[in-house]
């Protein structure tokens, strides 16, 4: 049996846009791909409008708890997806890298995020897609 791919989300502070995307694959791949997240700054907890966009579709995130972006968790990842993190991502040779150009939720009221959150859910169908 081959492994499943491991899929990197990484924002600046994981407490978004990462977080959505992490949850939407995890739901949607149902186990055939291993999903991670982190942030280059990690905020001390959850952005509460992401948590209430996803509570809406019925994905709890409440407990995700946001992580620091490490080089193993990059040397581990077959994709690295990046979404607003700038230079702070490192960059290995033959790794495959995607960035995501999506608004940042921080601040927004939910009904912004939710469009945010639709946006992701497009790109997350169309990665399973194309690793499954």
């Amino acid at each position: 049996m081959t492994a499943a791919p491991i899929v990197l989300f990484v924002c600046v502070h994981n407490a978004g846009r990462s977080q959505m995307a992490a949850g939407l694959l995890d739901r949607l791949a149902a186990g055939r791909i291993d999903v991670r997240s982190a942030g280059s700054e990690p905020a001390d907890r959850l952005n509460p409008a992401v948590v209430a966009a996803m509570d809406e579709i019925g994905i709890d995130i409440a407990a995700a708890q946001p992580k620091l972006l490490t080089t193993d968790a990059v040397r581990a990842a077959d994709v690295v997806i990046t979404m607003g993190c700038g230079d702070a991502c490192p960059v290995f040779p033959g790794k495959r890298y995607e960035d995501w150009a999506l608004d940042d939720p921080a601040g927004q009221p939910v009904e912004v995020v939710r469009g945010i959150r639709d946006r992701i859910e497009t790109r997350v169908r169309d990665l399973i897609a194309r690793l499954t």
